[in-house]
């Protein structure tokens, strides 16, 4: 996908962050099962996205950021799919009692695409109504980072599946029907160490960048991006869709602070 194309259609399509407000519902989770609280930190904060790494090893899901540090209980049902569904239950079949909307599940894939993407795919199959937003509006949206598949693939895997994009890559229209969102290295685009104000050279390509995606109907996250309150700032000004964090009370806080 070409930014000078995507750039065109900025003018012809409406952005989904033209004025929008931020609340932690633009939070994401990065590495959210390094948490003290796994999900349900991100959860209570009612954060718009979380993020799981995966290894498939004998056929089951372990949640870890590297291979050495798997344990037996730490498997991606017991940390995430199986507190959403008893939390589905009790709401109804909402992510919160007081909320019409959901959250998506970033689920990046550390073992290879095959067998790792269809032993994932069978298990999400066993909770319908929680993944699959043909059987509930208010499925909780799992788009699937790390190794991906090829675009061709895409149609391979169940529909409830969706894809992180990649802004260097050409897709056609069922391709990108596909596409959930688009995350993005923060740090190949700028230097910049979120202690001070951007460089203008720096924010005008960054600007460019998210207004093309937003231009094609997508949303768009950066990560490797500094994890502080100037940098948040700088982030929502440029509309980015989602702000990425460790730090997730403190990014709680400063949204419910300084909605604008």
């Amino acid at each position: 996908m070409k930014i000078k194309f995507l750039s065109i259609l900025v003018l012809v399509c409406t952005t989904l962050a033209t004025n929008a407000q931020y609340t932690p519902k633009n939070a994401h989770s990065h590495n959210d099962y390094e948490q003290k609280q796994p999900f349900y930190l991100a959860y209570n904060a009612h954060f718009g996205s979380m993020e799981a790494d995966i290894w498939a090893v004998d056929g089951e899901l372990y949640v870890a950021h590297n291979k050495s540090e798997i344990s037996a209980g730490r498997t991606l049902e017991m940390l995430y799919l199986k507190p959403i569904s008893v939390l589905f239950e009790k709401n109804a079949g909402k992510a919160w009692s007081d909320s019409p909307t959901t959250f998506q599940l970033m689920i990046d894939l550390k073992t290879p695409v095959e067998p790792t993407l269809t032993i994932l795919s069978e298990k999400l199959k066993k909770y319908p109504a929680l993944f699959d937003p043909t059987v509930n509006k208010n499925a909780v949206r799992i788009v699937i980072t790390g190794n991906r598949p090829d675009p061709s693939k895409f149609q391979d895997y169940p529909s409830f599946l969706f894809f992180d994009g990649n802004i260097s890559r050409q897709y056609n229209a069922g391709q990108l029907a596909r596409v959930g969102l688009y995350s993005e290295n923060l740090a190949q685009y700028t230097k910049w160490r979120g202690t001070e104000s951007i460089p203008a050279k720096e924010e005008v390509r960054l600007k460019q960048i998210i207004d093309s995606v937003h231009g094609i109907g997508k949303r768009i996250r950066f990560w490797n991006a500094p994890d502080t309150e100037v940098s948040w700032k700088i982030l929502m000004k440029l509309k980015v869709d989602f702000i990425n964090t460790d730090h997730i009370p403190e990014l709680t806080s400063f949204l419910k602070n300084n909605q604008n």
